[in-house]
């Protein structure tokens, strides 16, 4: 009978995004600082680890189906094939000795949409191999370390919500200085979370979109002080306290208007932040009651999120359904990132 053998695992929740988006980008970060405001969901980003008793890394990216070799020995080439496994693993194995191991990577949602499954996918990358390489790295760590593999090691456009959303978990208003995030857990009642939920509409469009344009046109803006990016961006991080403001005093229907100011000034930071489908599916939605709504991530396409009163809520997903866009259930994801082992 084959001796059992231990697993680890790691898994990240995914987020929704209500507002802030955009302020927690460089340049603007830096100059004038940012806030988001976010919850995780019950969509994750999977991980498993299983030791070998070789010199070999075998990496299995189960979404795409991609399976690649590698040995212990040899020094990772960042050539756009599952980098992010590559920079996760060469930078927290360094000064480590450990035999190959078999990894296995999948997640809920694809890349771009919207709901930072590559950043997710980082965070639980770096938990598991937190645990393998026996790191002693706090939540906060986990969250930097995370943020500069993704955007300063391999170089990938975006901010830093997703990053510190899916470490944390739960209700989140994070603030954003020139060197550091500060995140406040925000306790909500369970009246406020059950109708908020309710009030909550996800839809795939069916589009994913490369956010590294938008994120490049957005920077530009902010790199040249483009008067019209400027004040939309101070108008979100405004918008993005009122908001919080709002949901912690249970003031939802005040909630899904300033969503839609939100969105409304988001449009203003990059063109191809929205398009004709994004607007004929808000629009839609606006005209059969919605209150407020905006695409999640950087925009382009991925999971529109629309705030409906109760009664047209059924309305609003049916006539999404039929323009061919895919209404999702989900649920609010209180815990953040965690590893556990199994036997297999």
């Amino acid at each position: 009978m084959p001796k059992p053998v231990t697993i680890l695992r790691a898994k990240a929740p995914l987020r929704i995004s209500f507002a802030g988006g955009g302020t927690d980008v460089d340049p603007y970060r830096t100059q004038f600082g940012g806030c988001t405001l976010s919850a995780t969901i019950d969509k994750f980003a999977y991980v498993s680890c299983r030791p070998r008793n070789d010199d070999t890394i075998e990496v299995r990216s189960l979404d795409y189906d991609i399976v690649a070799k590698y040995s212990t020995k040899q020094a990772f080439v960042m050539d756009g094939e599952l980098d992010l496994a590559k920079a996760v693993i060469a930078k927290l194995r360094r000064g480590a000795t450990a035999k190959g191991f078999d990894l296995f990577m999948h997640s809920d949602a694809p890349p771009g949409s919207g709901l930072g499954s590559s950043s997710t996918m980082v965070v639980a990358l770096v938990s598991l191999f937190k645990e393998y390489f026996k790191r002693p790295l706090t939540s906060y760590e986990i969250a930097e370390l995370s943020y500069e593999i993704e955007r300063k090691d391999l170089g990938m456009k975006g901010g830093m919500q997703d990053q510190y959303g899916a470490t944390f978990g739960g209700f989140n208003f994070i603030e954003y200085e020139a060197t550091k995030a500060i995140v406040n857990p925000l306790r909500l009642s369970p009246e406020t979370l059950l109708e908020l939920h309710y009030s909550l509409i996800l839809c795939y469009t069916r589009q994913t979109r490369e956010s590294a344009g938008i994120i490049d046109e957005q920077i530009a803006h902010i790199a040249r002080g483009n008067d019209d990016a400027l004040r939309a961006t101070h108008a979100l991080r405004d918008l993005c306290i009122q908001m919080k403001n709002a949901l912690l005093q249970g003031q939802l229907a005040e909630f899904g208007a300033l969503m839609h100011a939100s969105w409304e000034a988001k449009k203003q930071i990059a063109t191809k932040i929205t398009n004709a489908r994004i607007d004929e599916m808000y629009d839609e939605s606006r005209k059969l009651g919605a209150t407020g709504g905006k695409i999640l991530g950087a925009g382009g396409g991925g999971y529109l999120l629309v705030f409906a009163p109760f009664d047209k809520r059924h309305v609003i997903m049916r006539r999404l359904s039929d323009m061919g866009g895919q209404p999702i259930d989900f649920n609010f994801e209180p815990q953040g990132a965690v590893t556990w082992r199994a036997t297999a």
